[in-house]
Parts: structure tokens; sequence; C-alpha cells
């Protein structure tokens, strides 16, 4: 007996000794006796592995949303916005070109907006936002000028016609070179009032941004054209300025300003879109919390299974100790048993939710052929394709806590193993 207690003190006497690793990884493997507690394990594992990939998933497809959803929005629209204060903007084209100086600025374009009723050949009609812009300008918005599906804005000033997007034009169902009716409440002013004013202009370019919000509701059209329609000759409405980076845009509004020499009312992206980005924030920061839960769940099946197992072992761990293994080896023994079902749940976690993040969009695209639906409409959803993108900051903060939870759950049913008394437990053996 003394030969026996000899040999097991030193092979179990360091921390985490191949002796402790050999008995946890003993108590891991299943036998025909510990089904129950063997089951519960592989729940635990499959809890934590879908948890994990749960949370990257979700997470990756809302900041994939909210950088898609970024770049259209700063695509199309102007990071800094110029209006007048005291005077029409009638010196628009100066001012454009001085505060396309200012060092920082991409360009600086003269704008016309306006509200129509537009209508075409099939369809009722519909409301449009119509955007008067020079030619040249319409090609430095890349998003635009990139993403032509049919037709060309080449002479666009002098075609007289306009561009719509695909949405719009499937929706009224228009083709290239067909008529678009534009109403607008702003026409001319009569004895009898102000009547609409109505025109049709031939479709020049249809374009195809890949939101459907812009795709279905906005329409350019030559600048000079759209004085005249919106009784605007000679001036311009506003100036928007592209930046080259849109977080800096504080530090700029000072040059141009500077710049504009008039007076002027300047505002920002983050101004005109603070409700829209600060809802998606606050969606992303509510979900993480919910989908957390569901590690959190796992983990306290972690802490089933390991009280059954201490209870079911209970004998084995009283001839570990009266062989001299040491409550901390009992301990680390179980801990080593729960944290290896948290470690392995999580990498496999990690490894699901990054193949699923990589080909989220042909998966969305298999379940809409089976289902025979459209998941995530654009129309809905502003996006025609479901986009995701991994943070790596984030990602490992998911795995932290994932780690953090699963070993925390150990501590428990480790420290009753290791205060197990062995006389208690071989009483009645």
């Amino acid at each position: 007996m003394s030969e026996t207690v000899a040999t097991a003190k030193p092979t179990g006497a360091g921390p985490f000794s191949p002796f402790e690793r050999m008995v946890a990884w003993r108590y891991l493997r299943s036998r025909r006796k510990e089904t129950v507690i063997s089951v519960i394990a592989s729940i635990s594992f499959i809890g934590i592995m879908l948890g994990v990939a749960t949370l990257i998933i979700v997470m990756a497809v809302m900041n994939g949303f909210r950088a898609e959803l970024l770049t259209r929005i700063l695509g199309i629209n102007g990071h800094l916005i110029v209006q007048p204060v005291d005077m029409p903007l009638e010196d628009f084209a100066e001012v454009a070109g001085r505060i396309n100086g200012v060092s920082g600025v991409k360009y600086a374009i003269p704008l016309i907006d306006g509200q129509v009723l537009s209508s075409g050949d099939a369809g009722p009609g519909t409301g449009a936002l119509v955007r008067g812009i020079r030619g040249e300008d319409l090609g430095k918005i890349t998003l635009v000028a990139n993403n032509i599906r049919q037709g060309s804005i080449v002479g666009f000033d002098t075609s007289e016609g306009v561009a719509i997007g695909q949405r719009m034009a499937d929706n009224l169902g228009l083709a290239l070179g067909d008529s678009i009716t534009l109403v607008s409440p702003d026409g001319d002013v009569t004895p009898f009032g102000t009547t609409p004013r109505v025109k049709a202009y031939p479709v020049a370019a249809i374009f195809e941004v890949g939101m459907s919000e812009y795709d279905s509701s906005i329409i350019f059209m030559p600048l000079a054209e759209a004085q005249l329609y919106f009784n605007m000759e000679g001036r311009a409405q506003s100036i928007e300025i592209f930046v080259d980076n849109p977080d800096n845009v504080d530090a700029l509004k000072a040059p141009i300003e500077e710049a504009a020499q008039r007076q002027i009312f300047l505002s920002d992206w983050r101004q005109r879109n603070q409700t829209f980005f600060s809802a998606l924030q606050v969606e992303r920061n509510v979900m993480f919390m919910i989908l957390t839960l569901i590690v959190l769940v796992a983990a306290l099946n972690i802490i089933s299974g390991l009280i059954m197992l201490v209870k079911d072992k209970s004998h084995d761990i009283a001839i570990l100790r009266t062989m001299g293994a040491s409550r901390g080896a009992v301990m680390r023994i179980f801990l080593m048993t729960g944290a290896a079902i948290g470690v392995t749940g999580t990498i496999a976690g990690v490894i699901l939710g990054i193949v699923i993040c990589l080909n989220v969009e042909s998966i969305r695209q298999l379940f809409s052929w089976m289902s025979g639906t459209v998941l995530f409409n654009p129309e809905l959803y502003f996006l025609s394709k479901l986009p995701a993108k991994m943070d790596p900051g984030e990602t490992f903060s998911v795995i932290l806590m994932a780690l953090v939870l699963s070993f925390l759950a150990t501590l428990f049913p480790a420290w009753r193993a290791a205060k197990l008394d062995p006389v208690e437990a071989l009483r009645y053996e």
C-alpha cells in the first residue's frame, strides 16, 4: 500500500500533470453506465458551439448591414451639405470651385432637389426625388456611374433625358428610351392659382446601386433642365461635398466656411442620419446581450453535468484521495473536464460561424429556393444582398466571453469534488 501511495504522489503532484489529464480524459469518455452524463456533456458542447456561432454570425451580419448602408448612403449623398443663408445660391459654380480647392475635399457638387410624382407605361404612379446635377458631377459619383445597367451618362447635360433606378424602371414598366412623366406641385402661377407642372422625359440611363430605397425613388436630371422644371433658373439649391475621410468632417467645416466666402449653413452626414445609425447600434448591442444567454444556458448545462459526474465518481475520488491525490489535484481534474467541453465547443462555434459568414449569401439563396419565398426582401431591408463583415475585436470578445463563462461554470462542481470526504465516501463500500 505504501508503495502505491508513493508512486501516486509524484505522478499527480504537479499541477495539470499527465496523471490529472489522463483522469480528466477518462471522465470525458462515454461509457454505457454513464449515458446520461455523456448526453448532458454533448448538449453542453452543442449549446456552446451554437451560441458562439450565432453570436459571431449575427454580429457579422449587423456589421455588414451598417457598413453597406453607410457605403451606399455616403456614396450617393454628400458628407457635408452647404445651404445658402442670406441670398439664393446663384454663384454656385464659383463657390463649388473654391470648396474643391480645400485640402481633404474630393469634390463639391451643386444640386437641386425636388419631390415629384412619376409615372410610366405600366403600374401606378409613385413618389420620387429628382436631383438636378451636372453631367460631369454625376460621373464623379462612382456608386452610380459604375453601376449603369442600361444606357450611358455620357453627354448627360445635352441628352434632355433622365437617369432612373432599375427598381423604378421595373415598377413603372419602363425601358431605355421610354418616357417617364413627372408631375411637380410647384408649377406655373396663373390667375387661378399655381398649376402642377407635367412634363415627360426620355430615360437615358438605368442604374442599380443595390439599395432599394435609391433604386426605386431617385431620378437624376441635368441641372439646367432641373432649374427650368423647378423654377430655379440660374441658381442651385445646395452644394454637397464629398470628403476623403467622412469621420473627419468636423475639421473641414472651418476651411469650407472660409472658402465659401459667403454666409452658409453646414450640416454633415452624421446629423442627417443620426437616428438611423443610433437605432442600428442599439439593436446590435441588445442582440449581443440576448444571444449571450444561449452561451450562459450551455454553461449551466456544464454545471449540472459535472455535478452528476462528481456524484457518480465519488467512490473513484475517494480512492484517489486515499492513494495520495491532493484536493488541488481532484479540483484540477474536474476543472479540466469542464473546461475541455467549453474550449472545444468555443473552437467549433468559431469555425462554424466563420464558415457561415463566408457563405451567408449562398445560404440565403438556398433557403429562399427551398422555401419558395424571398428571405430578406430588398424592399424591406434596403439591400439586395445579405452582407456579413466580421470584426476581429468583436470575434475575440465573443471567444473570451464563452471561455470565461465555461471556466466559471466548472468552479463549483470542481470545488465540491475537492471537498469530498474519502472516509464518508468509502464507509459503506
